[in-house]
């Protein structure tokens, strides 16, 4: 019966490898990545508001009621975003906490008959998850692969990527996890839970997903990316705070690390979205420490639990520390920075020789380095701890709350592993062949001194720092926070060894320079400061040592800094992702806006085009913005405004809009009614939204005319040929735009704003509204300086020429 069960298996995995496609299939080829050349690959987003006519008949419908109603959705979509990527979390750590469960104790019960067949299935469990987990990913979802966090910091930075915010991306994520990290795998879940919630942020943005039909028009209520942006910046928070329990370094991490755009009413609603995932995390812990979840509740949620750890020895920590102490904590936070910053550097050259040779060759390529990896991973931490020497188990102390030993899969410092006697433990057992999140623990332990030797410290140092590297940037689902707490923790702990032989003193823990540790090498890395920090001091529960983690994290990133860009910046640039960094480059400041717009020819529309000249200059070229111009009684050029080239598809497939007239037409005078509504313009979330190929038009269609005025951006933002572009970088960057018109030097002023000019009272008619510098006569300022030319006939750009324009 056992050899018919095999040959199923056997068939069904043959089945399923014959579906995965070959490279000539070209469907999923670049999983993870994104070619440079792929010009439909990355797109902008329109943070812009676009003020059409369209868009201001739409505002004056709308009523104060409707404003309050906006708001009200807005909050409660902060609820359903916590209570959503909480679920998640708790169904990810759930669902990992169980089959790691069921996989050691299964392991631990063959392992007392033989070792062998032990490792055979400790090796066959790991890898049908890792399997599973590859498979998901290159048959279903392919943008779930990796963390996530570098693009969804690209779409919070203006870039939209396809793919990576839809519904099979969300259930990529979460499934795709579960099989990683249970698989045992050198990787964590806390990036995919910060992109699960940024895909459910998504989500609900837009109505749900119509292609699986699991949308709603009642929650289609957001049709900007403006509105969406906010939305997933909670979505990022949630992740977070779901991940390590802290919703304040949720709010912060969203603030530091991924957003290029803030506002104290964005802040309310992240710190409220973080706060429900806390209330949902902490229910469903509650619920489960009745034995209702299985494997999952004795050790906390992703790395502890600060009321199970009351009772437990790491608690307390090191309660005071000495001036001398400050020295070697210090070389933690150089240590940090050079291993963060190499790990960096590493991953950035296994991940471009994946890209430019390994994964070209076809999708079972990945799927055969996936399993291969595994095969690896599990022999090295089933393999190694066979060949240290068990210990024998210190004198029981009662106070203490810990059992020497504990049988692997268990939450416990003392894991008997290949030991001959019963009161005997192997320490490289403990953190080798154990959940991740239970090696955390165990390094972080306090009042276990000389529980671990500096040799099997050393040991896993090297051998998980190694497969850390190597596993980042294969087909799967994979986070860096954990691994890297894992690899700060232990050089942290080796450190601290050495602190406690040197000083002799009973007050230092070596459980505290792991944490130190850990700290160290997530700022190295990742370069992450605030948010970090206030992580870290959320999930111990410990604020005496947030001078120590402040300490380490500001020198790990200044060392870090020095050799290379954080993580999530150097992965984004082997992605393609266009980011704007915080600063612009020292180079810009030399230049103008004129000259980065090189020599290429504007493409520009007349106000009323031709349908044919419409979809010839569509396909000759990609650009995404035109100027549209028109000319004035005296033969004068003018730019009017700015046209979409998504706005311009939706009015081809419509045909709604078509006229034989070239005559331009004047919908504020009635002669015709706009026959769309804004929200038609809205482009789907990471979707590629209409093509020039999906328009199909007759020949009658043809010789038809469009007036672009009612659609067109009339007022887009300009700024001279002779800025710096160090400017134009920051205009950009602050306000989200995607195009910025360059023109000549204005020849003239018809107006001047100052501050006060921005603070309109509100009359107790909402009708009118009154100038605070038409009302306020401050009889020291000489008004002379603040004389207006009052005569608004003439359009500002009035006898000005366009220049150029950034496609987005």
């Amino acid at each position: 019966m056992l050899s018919n069960h095999l040959q199923d298996g056997i068939e069904t995995a043959k089945l399923m490898w014959s579906r995965i496609p070959n490279s000539e299939d070209g469907q999923f080829e670049g999983v993870g990545l994104l070619n440079s050349s792929d010009a439909n690959a990355v797109e902008s987003l329109d943070y812009e508001v676009i003020e059409n006519y369209a868009y201001r008949e739409e505002q004056a419908q709308r009523g104060k009621l409707y404003v309050g109603y906006y708001v009200a959705v807005k909050w409660f979509f902060a609820l359903l975003i916590g209570i959503g990527t909480g679920l998640a979390a708790v169904f990810i750590n759930i669902s990992v906490e169980n089959f790691a469960g069921w996989k050691f104790s299964l392991t631990f019960s063959i392992i007392q008959k033989s070792y062998f067949a032990g490792f055979v299935v400790y090796v066959l469990i790991n890898l049908v998850l890792v399997y599973s987990s590859v498979y998901i990913i290159t048959q279903f979802a392919p943008a779930a692969a990796g963390s996530g966090i570098p693009e969804i910091k690209g779409y919070l930075n203006g870039v939209d990527i396809h793919g990576i915010l839809l519904f099979r991306t969300l259930i990529g994520k979460i499934f795709g996890s579960i099989g990683s990290v249970g698989g045992g795998l050198a990787l964590g879940k806390e990036g995919p839970l910060v992109h699960t919630g940024a895909c459910i942020a998504s989500l609900l943005g837009q109505g749900g997903s119509t292609k699986y039909h699991l949308s709603s028009r009642w929650l289609q209520v957001f049709k900007s990316d403006r509105d969406r942006r906010d939305l997933v910046t909670c979505g990022c928070a949630a992740g977070v705070a779901a991940a390590f329990r802290a919703p304040v370094g949720g709010v912060l991490f969203a603030l530091e690390e991924v957003t290029s755009w803030w506002k104290s009413q964005l802040m309310w609603r992240v710190f409220f979205t973080s706060a429900i995932v806390a209330v949902v995390v902490r229910t469903a812990m509650g619920w489960c420490k009745s034995g209702k979840c299985g494997h999952f509740g004795s050790g906390g949620f992703v790395i502890w639990d600060i009321s199970e750890l009351r009772s437990r020895p790491f608690s307390f920590g090191q309660e005071d520390y000495s001036f001398g102490e400050l020295l070697p904590m210090a070389v933690i936070g150089v240590i940090g920075g050079l291993l963060g910053a190499l790990f960096n550097q590493l991953t950035l050259y296994i991940t471009r020789w994946r890209r430019n040779s390994l994964h070209k060759k076809s999708i079972q390529v990945k799927v055969i380095e996936a399993c291969l990896i595994s095969v690896i991973t599990s022999a090295i931490s089933f393999g190694l701890p066979l060949l240290r020497k068990c210990s024998p188990c210190p004198e029981a102390d009662a106070d203490s709350g810990i059992e020497c030993p504990r049988p692997p899969g268990m939450y416990g410092n003392y894991v008997n592993f290949y030991c001959d006697k019963d009161k005997e433990y192997n320490d490289l057992a403990t953190i080798f062949f154990n959940t991740q999140d239970d090696a955390i623990r165990n390094l972080f332990s306090a009042k276990t001194i000389h529980e671990f030797s500096a040799q099997s410290l050393l040991t896993f140092l090297v051998m998980f720092y190694t497969l850390a590297v190597v596993t980042f940037g294969m087909a799967v689902p994979a986070g860096q926070f954990v691994p890297g707490i894992m690899i700060g923790s232990t050089y942290g702990r080796l450190i601290g060894m050495f602190v406690v032989k040197f000083y002799n003193k009973p007050n230092i823990e070596e459980g505290t320079y792991a944490l130190l540790g850990a700290a160290s090498f997530l700022g190295g890395s990742m370069r992450m400061t605030v948010s970090l920090c206030v992580i870290m001091v959320e999930i111990t529960n410990n604020l005496k040592l947030l001078p120590l983690i402040m300490l380490v994290l500001l020198i790990s990133k200044a060392v870090g800094d020095a050799f290379n860009e954080g993580l999530y910046e150097v992965q984004a640039q082997l992605r393609g992702i266009p980011l704007l960094d915080t600063r612009p480059k020292y180079q810009m400041r030399k230049m103008t806006a004129r000259e980065a717009c090189g020599s290429q020819k504007v493409v520009s529309f007349p106000r009323v085009v031709k349908v044919a000249d419409v979809v010839s200059i569509l396909r000759s070229n990609k650009h995404n913005g035109f100027p549209v111009i028109d000319h004035a009684r005296n033969g004068e050029t003018l730019v009017i405004g700015l046209v979409l080239r998504s706005h311009l598809l939706v009015l081809l497939q419509s045909k709604g809009d078509f006229q034989h007239s070239p005559l331009p037409c004047d919908p504020r005078a009635g002669s015709r009614s706009i026959r769309h509504s804004f929200s038609e313009f809205v482009k789907p979330v990471s979707s590629k939204g209409i093509s020039i190929e999906d328009i199909h038009l007759s020949s009658d269609d043809w010789e038809m005319y469009i007036d672009l005025a009612p659609f067109l951006n009339p007022s887009p933002y300009v700024v001279p040929e002779d800025m710096s572009l160090t400017k134009v970088y920051n205009l950009f960057r602050e306000l989200g735009l995607r195009h910025i018109f360059v023109v000549p030097r204005a020849s003239r002023v018809i107006g001047l704003i100052t501050r006060k000019d921005l603070f309109i009272e509100d009359n107790e008619d909402s009708t009118s509204t009154e100038l605070q510098s038409t009302s306020v006569r401050a009889p020291h300022l000489d008004r002379r300086m603040f004389t207006r030319n009052m005569d608004m006939e003439r359009p500002l750009l009035n006898g000005l020429l366009v220049q150029n324009h950034v496609p987005g």
